[in-house]
């Protein structure tokens, strides 16, 4: 109990004791290098770690105190469970999604324990309940994890055949065990309901300067530009989940969105600007090999790949503040660096070149500079708010929501369902391991089979496979470490810490970094059986045995049933990205043809672009792990990728210099080739998906020519997106002709 005393005591004053190391490091040399561990450390994920592990591990503690060690297990059991429903989100989400969680987490607790006086009974049990708890997937990840704590809780209970009783007494105890864990949460939450905001929006922010760095990179002339490309189309997914992380937060939480709420309102406005600066990241490109054949003699594009990247970092101790809850102080100055690098554009002198491009570059690096300004001002005691505040109906439109009914449930009772197959997939896979179990009934905890089957087989190939090698190899090597611990360490008091660390790693990475999870679970485990008695020796033996039959069970169910290949769901993605960018040149179209765009419309047509690049550069790349035999046009897609990345760049290119000021008169040289551009692009979108049908276009002909000369730049730039929208069409014709030849 006093062991249970002092982790209270030091979660409670966690982020002072991170505060102070975070002190230290400010000052000293080794800043960037352990920019990562401080981001660690303060993260959302550590934080739930501790907690998750505090939640579980003190029933177990407070009755085993008591001498009712059994008891305390079940409520742990019940405590584990629901953790998994525990995923970061809005209070009214995560509360129903634990409340729902304990209903079937109970009612599965009381199934298995009847079911389990018989075999047959208990193998219909297993059938059933993979695969309607599987098809929880349909309503959302959250759904999905209270699917797979009903099944975690029926796998770890199929061993114990008891009295009607007991069955009752011990599923009511897991139900106590849930709503400790549910009521623990939740209250915390409530203490605190901006902190788990605070902590995503910082982590955003850090992923958009990584990205801001690879954008520094592409500048450098020592770099390979096409691996810097590929880096910045991966991490593009990255920021991309971060930023609907930060908006289920941020705007389906009703504590966050309040009008009255001053640090709800500064978390908006800060998320706001970020993602305005992730566009302007994303809005500026050029043909960096050609800066570079041009530029690199006149020594400048250093200069600007360093001044990006102090600007990434200037951006990166900003997250690290909002994340850390603590003050920031300005560190990088903006002005004299554009100065100094704007004397040196001036002074170059680059024969048969102009150097309007470096200067067109320059002010790119101002504008971003801006927005990173506009970020530090979440510091800012005299924030401008009633200026920038909004109605709460426009923040729930940049939010998906989630059905949750019958109906779509029945709909989705179709092959042509990917969460259908994968159901079936799941059922048929744990009714073999459930009869594997029965005949080679080998050990005691053989049940780690159906449990391993559940963790590992996902909807995917590609993730299934990369699941597999991340759960063997994670393992083997937490195995090792268990032995050498156990072995050496006899001290009682040094493995039960030992418990407690290993258990905050794995709640930590659960939900960050899988094969590190399970190398912290594989020891927990070990240590904790020793504790109980068990032959560690035999249950590394029979863990690493189980494991392997179930990989080998999972790995050839992705494979042979009914298996989910993501270029048979690649078109789906592209005709959405095709769609996004119809939408967003649609809108600069209306724009140039003198009509009023609201910025709420402009930034929801941004939106649904960045989302659905992100899902198909991410369908892309997981097709790539796939066996080659599966992989349909890789690198036809993948130019399909970059084209559709620069053509986006280049709309928002336009849109960042323009979408501030009054709408110009309708001009007929820039209409036509926005009007081209769309019309190939509805040919192209036509051809993917035949029930598409264009919206009508508008008559350009009936538009005067302009009373004054068009800006050459901008009718070069509008020449150049329809160029790309050309090759667009010939990447989708090439595509077509050779699925149907």
């Amino acid at each position: 109990m006093h062991f249970a005393g002092d982790l209270c005591q030091h979660f409670v004053g966690r982020e002072l004791f991170f505060k102070y190391i975070l002190a230290h490091y400010a000052s000293s040399n080794n800043m960037e290098k352990t920019q990562h561990i401080r981001y660690f450390l303060f993260s959302q994920y550590l934080s739930d770690g501790i907690r998750i592990t505090l939640a579980i591990i003190l029933p177990a503690m407070i009755c085993s105190y008591f001498g009712r060690l059994d008891t305390g297990l079940l409520l742990s059991l019940g405590a584990l469970c629901v953790s998994i429903s525990d995923a970061p989100g809005p209070l009214e989400h995560k509360r129903n999604a634990m409340w729902y969680c304990n209903a079937f987490v109970f009612l599965m607790a009381l199934l298995t324990g009847f079911a389990n006086h018989n075999a047959i009974v208990l193998g219909l049990l297993i059938l059933l309940a993979s695969f309607f708890f599987s098809m929880f997937a349909v309503f959302g990840t959250r759904a999905s994890s209270v699917g797979i704590a009903a099944l975690l809780v029926m796998i770890l209970s199929i061993d114990k055949v008891l009295t009607p009783w007991n069955v009752v007494k011990e599923a009511l105890l897991i139900l106590c065990g849930g709503t400790w864990y549910m009521l623990s949460a939740l209250l915390i939450y409530l203490v605190r309901p901006f902190r788990q905001a605070q902590r995503s929006l910082g982590n955003c922010i850090h992923e958009t300067s990584r990205l801001l760095l690879i954008k520094a990179a592409l500048y450098d002339p020592a770099s390979n530009v096409a691996e810097e490309y590929k880096k910045m189309l991966a991490q593009q997914v990255v920021v991309s989940e971060k930023q609907d992380e930060v908006r289920e937060l941020l705007f389906k939480g009703k504590e966050v969105a309040k009008d009255s709420t001053r640090t709800g309102q500064v978390l908006l406005i800060t998320f706001t600007d970020t993602v305005d600066l992730y566009e302007q990241i994303t809005a500026t490109w050029y043909d960096y090999s050609m800066l570079r054949e041009k530029f690199s003699p006149s020594g400048i594009l250093p200069d600007i790949s360093l001044l990006i990247k102090q600007m990434a970092h200037e951006l990166d101790e900003i997250g690290l503040a909002i994340q850390s809850n603590i003050p920031y102080r300005k560190q990088f100055e903006l002005i004299p660096a554009l100065n100094a690098l704007k004397t040196k554009i001036d002074a170059a002198k680059i024969e048969n070149t102009s150097n309007l491009v470096l200067k067109k570059i320059l002010i790119n690096l101002r504008n971003l500079g801006e927005h990173v300004n506009a970020i530090s001002n979440y510091f800012a005691a005299d924030i401008d708010l009633k200026t920038r505040r909004r109605d709460r109906s426009e923040y729930s439109k940049f939010v998906s929501h989630q059905e949750i009914s019958f109906a779509l449930f029945r709909d989705n009772l179709s092959l042509n369902s990917s969460v259908f197959r994968h159901s079936l997939r799941m059922m048929i896979t744990c009714i073999l391991g459930f009869i594997i179990v029965k005949l080679l009934s080998y050990g005691h905890h053989s049940y780690w089979i159906l449990l391993t089957i559940v963790i590992i087989l996902k909807p995917g190939y590609s993730i299934t496979k990369q699941r597999n090698i991340e759960r063997i190899a994670g393992t083997v090597a937490g195995g090792i470490i268990g032995i050498v611990l156990i072995a050496t360490i006899h001290d009682r008091s040094i493995l039960f810490s030992l418990i407690v660390i290993f258990m905050i790693g794995t709640y930590t990475f659960q939900r960050v970094n899988y094969i590190v999870m399970v190398i912290f679970m594989t020891p927990y485990i070990l240590i904790l059986f020793s504790f109980l008695g068990l032959g560690f020796l035999n249950i590394v033996e029979e863990r690493i045995l189980d494991t392997a039959i179930a990989s080998v069970l999972a790995f050839f169910a992705s494979y042979f049933l009914f298996p989910h290949w993501e270029s048979n769901q690649l078109d789906v993605h592209m005709a959405g990205v095709l769609k996004a960018n119809i939408n967003y040149l649609q809108k600069l179209k209306c724009y140039f043809s003198g009509q009023m765009i609201s910025t709420l419309e402009y930034k929801l047509a941004r939106k649904e672009l960045y989302v659905s690049a992100a899902n198909l550069s991410a369908a892309l790349t997981r097709m790539l792990s796939e066996p080659k035999n599966k992989q349909q046009h890789a690198n036809e897609i993948n130019e399909f990728v970059v084209l559709n990345n620069l053509l986006s760049s280049n709309t928002a290119s336009l849109f960042a210099v323009n979408i501030s000021t009054e709408p110009p008169v309708a001009n007929k040289e820039i209409l036509q080739p926005l009007n081209r551009s769309i019309k190939i692009l509805n040919e192209s979108l036509e051809l993917m998906d035949t029930s598409y049908h264009p919206s009508t276009e508008t008559n350009i002909a009936s538009i005067s020519p302009a009373s004054k000369p068009t800006d050459p730049q901008m009718k070069e730039h509008v020449d150049f997106i329809f160029k790309i929208a050309v090759d667009i069409h010939k990447v989708v014709r090439k595509i077509i002709q050779s699925n149907t030849g």
